[in-house]
């Protein structure tokens, strides 16, 4: 049996996350679940810890994991998240941010002009490196001549084998997003190992645009973007923006992956809601296609084809819920997508 660690966190998250485990186990995969339901913001209150050794051994010994999301009012979410995802990334080296957009319903897109709403593109994202490594400082701290110091990390091995990813996706296209003409040194060494890929994928329509023109370009015409890969805070903000524009993070789906050992975190971006936690509002769209992703990454495409078509159906029945357009509550839709499936 092939054991998915299951850690619903805080929120939404237990809401989402047991829709999308549902749906796993009524399409009869053969897998099984390993619930980490200790894995939450009490937790972190109580013992300081967000992720304990004997979880992180659970999770690392898992084929995958399905994540639902964490926070909570009144805690330190930098050092919560530092403790739980930031750890998963980083000690498992979970180098690429697979972030697809897609819009599942021309309804949902913000956009005026019809004939650019055609949103299905791919933003990579470069996952452990950049600015979020934690190199830094602060200096008289809270006083009126504080210093706060956040150092960006870029590798030649950490960009060539996000690059290579990136190009490995591709079906038609890779735009190189990044900022080398105000941040020369990390720049440089992306622009180099750029060139490099370029050449040995002679088959593939290359082009590169700074972030601030990437975005802008992004909300003139999404259509045009195939493949977007970038580094780890510019990837983080353009995803959530093709997010948007495919309809809301509510739909949003992203997987943290190592593609050389297979391993990956599966995981709706939209945060854990507490404003809307337990009444039943929540989308749980972004986990199921979560958990599509996950299908992929451990060698079912079959299965993920079928979750996605079943999520098309629904939501574009308007079987869904009110972010979105629908009137069901977050078990009535995950029920509907499921509903489709069979």
């Amino acid at each position: 049996m092939t054991v998915i660690a299951v850690v619903p966190g805080d929120g939404i998250g237990p809401e989402v996350t047991d829709e999308a485990v549902k749906v796993l186990d009524d399409m009869g995969l053969g897998l099984g679940f390993d619930h980490l339901d200790d894995v939450n913001a009490t937790t972190f209150r109580e013992t300081g810890a967000g992720l304990s050794p004997e979880n992180f051994e659970r999770i690392r010994s898992a084929r995958s994991v399905l994540f639902g999301a964490i926070g909570a009012p009144g805690i330190n979410n930098s050092e919560y998240g530092r403790g739980v995802l930031i750890k998963m990334r980083f000690e498992l080296d979970l180098y690429v941010n697979h972030r697809p957009a897609f819009l599942w319903d021309a309804r949902l897109s913000p956009l005026r002009d019809e004939r650019r709403r055609n949103v299905d593109c791919l933003v990579v994202r470069e996952n452990s490196e950049g600015l979020y490594v934690g190199v830094g400082g602060r200096v008289r701290a809270d006083t009126p001549h504080e210093i706060a110091i956040d150092e960006e990390v870029t590798t030649y091995h950490g960009v060539r084998r996000v690059l290579d990813y990136a190009f490995s996706k591709a079906r038609k296209s890779v735009c190189l997003v990044d900022k080398s003409n105000a941040v020369p040194n990390g720049g440089r060494l992306w622009q180099r190992c750029w060139r490099d890929a370029v050449g040995k994928n002679p088959g593939v329509d290359c082009s590169h645009l700074f972030v601030d023109a990437a975005a802008m370009k992004l909300v003139d015409d999404p259509s045009a973007f195939d493949v977007i890969v970038t580094n780890n805070s510019y990837g983080d903000i353009l995803s959530d923006l093709t997010a948007q524009l495919a309809g809301g993070l509510g739909m949003a789906a992203s997987a943290n992956l190592n593609p050389e050992t297979g391993f990956g975190v599966y995981e709706p971006v939209h945060g854990s809601a507490p404003d809307i936690a337990g009444q039943g509002k929540a989308n749980p769209v972004g986990a199921i296609l979560s958990a599509a992703l996950l299908c992929e990454g451990i060698g079912l495409p079959e299965a993920a084809g079928a979750i996605r078509r079943a999520v098309s159906a629904a939501v574009a029945a308007g079987r869904c819920t009110p972010d979105i357009g629908g009137s069901l509550t977050t078990r009535e839709a995950g029920a509907a997508i499921r509903a489709e499936l069979r």
